[in-house]
């Protein structure tokens, strides 16, 4: 009797289980059935571009399936997202900060692609992003720099880039009423060099950037944009913190997939990231990058990049500029 009783529970149990498997969505048990790309807007060595390689490895195991990491830099993110969005491949997912392209319709009259082509998946991390002067700048803080600028109208100067930290930059420096004179860069590496040179005073970019001439004594940090502190640098008080929270800016780091993606994979695929990246030595390696592992889900995800994006419709509306889409 005992015996007939545990054979009826185990073939119960393997009812359970088929009609559970049974009732996952195909797009979800089938996906991926060949080699999955990730394209990277950012360069080889980048932090995202580490991250990426790193959890990409992991995925390939857990999948079955080659992972290829590939780096379309340049052209403030439009190379890779065209290539992503126009690829029309559901086996390529975009690997990129939300900072690449949040910022786009204020400033392009005329996108490619809608922000609806690219649908969160799965946040991996926070970006560092500090705010450097040179090392001889006599300022410890975000309020020395303002006073100094308010005393010495247009004399500092402010290095930018493209992309949303650009942005937020400009808005901020226009609601504090401070007068510093923006010098345009296309390489962030070459202006955290003339920060270490004293031609720029103000800088804020991804603490990866500015830590080889931090390392060297030639610059130093006084805030990080970031809505909370950073671990590796929680000496670091947020701009928030010190009394202008118009600079707050996150990286937000994650995966993106094609419009239409089945609701179930994007939670499948977020899932199978979130275990990736819970590993020790990946959490290690993206810390040693300027990140903060901090994985999410694609609500999650989305919401985050949603309060960016309100964000930074703040920052052009400070700055006088009418979206463009």
């Amino acid at each position: 009797m005992l015996s007939t009783r545990r054979w009826l529970i185990a073939v119960a149990g393997g009812l359970v289980a088929s009609l559970v498997a049974g009732a996952m969505p195909a797009a979800a048990q089938q996906w991926p059935q060949r080699a999955v790309k990730f394209i990277v807007p950012l360069g080889p060595g980048s932090g995202v571009d580490i991250g990426t390689r790193l959890v990409a490895d992991k995925l390939s195991k857990k999948w079955g399936q080659p992972t290829v990491v590939e780096n379309r830099p340049g052209g403030d993110g439009l190379l890779a997202i065209n290539a992503f969005v126009t690829g029309n491949d559901d086996h390529v997912l975009l690997a990129s900060p939300s900072s690449s392209f949040t910022h786009h319709p204020h400033v392009y009259k005329n996108l490619s692609y809608k922000p609806s082509d690219l649908v969160p998946i799965a946040r991996l991390s926070n970006t560092i992003i500090a705010v450097a002067v040179p090392a001889s700048l006599p300022v410890k803080s975000l309020a020395d720099v303002a006073a100094m600028a308010r005393a010495e109208p247009g004399k500092l100067n402010w290095a930018g880039t493209t992309g949303g930290v650009d942005f937020v930059v400009a808005g901020f420096l226009k609601t504090a009423g401070l007068d510093m004179s923006k010098v345009p860069y296309r390489n962030p590496v070459e202006a955290a060099n003339d920060v270490a040179a004293e031609r720029v005073q103000f800088y804020a970019a991804a603490y990866a950037i500015v830590r080889p001439q931090l390392q060297a004594g030639k610059l130093k940090l006084i805030a990080v944009t970031n809505s909370a502190r950073a671990p590796t640098l929680s000496d670091l008080p947020t701009a928030k913190e010190a009394g202008f929270p118009d600079l707050t800016f996150d990286g937000l780091v994650g995966f993106f997939g094609w419009a239409g993606m089945p609701a179930e994979l994007r939670d499948s695929i977020a899932a199978d990231t979130r275990e990736a990246a819970a590993d020790p030595a990946i959490e290690e390696r993206l810390s040693l990058t300027g990140q903060v592992p901090n994985p999410g889900g694609p609500a999650e995800f989305h919401a985050a990049i949603e309060a960016q994006r309100a964000r930074l419709a703040q920052a052009a509306k400070d700055l006088g500029i009418v979206p463009t889409q």
